[in-house]
């Protein structure tokens, strides 16, 4: 057995004072899917930018390829491949579906696959119909494909993606699931972050339930 690509072991996290995860710990496997279920507040989201280091006074490890990434700042995860994509999207609305793939761009990253905008919009057919449409002008759907699309052009070894299924239209929710198995297909591992137990046990290899900042399963 090949070591993890993410080792999760002990962490705690907090907003403020406010003590939101519980001695979590978990391991994504090298082409593993890995689905985070739960119910709103159930910490799940906090998770995902605990590991991306996006939270402030977190306790425990956190192990990428081996390495130790805890104290590292979010663009030095980055920089070892980690991508984050969160659920309220973040994109640039002012800036084309082109420009704003450029803005992720990341030199080839060894053992995982590299993107290139021709093939991501090969990936997203809905994004190579509007190369050129703002990001603004877009709708939930297609932003949320747009936000996947531009943290892959980062060649990351390991996706965090939060509720890609939450306020998007069923017939997004099929694509979106389509997408996963053929990131899946091509080695990419991924923690997914989902409500959805449907959609999570479609396109995971196996699934944990948080709830209340404690991992149950």
């Amino acid at each position: 057995m090949s070591a993890p690509l993410l080792r999760v072991e002990g962490l705690h996290a907090f907003y403020g004072q406010a003590h939101i995860l519980f001695d979590l710990s978990l391991e994504v496997g090298r082409g593993e899917v890995l689905a985070l279920t739960g119910p709103n507040g159930a910490g799940k989201s906090t998770t995902l930018k605990a590991l991306m280091g996006l939270l402030q006074g977190t306790q425990g490890r956190v192990m990428l390829d081996g390495r130790d990434i805890t104290r590292l700042a979010p663009y030095q995860r980055a920089r070892l491949g980690l991508g984050f994509v969160p659920e309220d999207r973040r994109i640039f609305t002012e800036l084309s579906v082109l420009q704003n793939l450029e803005t992720g761009r990341q030199p080839p990253r060894q053992g995982v696959p590299n993107w290139t905008v021709q093939a991501l919009l090969a990936l997203f057919p809905n994004l190579a119909a509007m190369p050129h449409r703002p990001g603004g002008r877009m709708s939930g759907g297609e932003q949320q494909m747009l936000t996947i699309a531009r943290t892959l052009m980062g060649n990351p070894q390991l996706l965090l993606l939060d509720e890609p299924s939450e306020g998007v239209a069923p017939v997004v929710v099929e694509q979106m699931a389509r997408m996963i198995l053929d990131l899946k297909q091509r080695g990419l591992s991924i923690l997914l972050c989902e409500q959805n137990t449907h959609f999570a046990n479609m396109v995971s290899d196996r699934s944990c339930v948080l709830d209340q900042g404690r991992l149950l399963v």
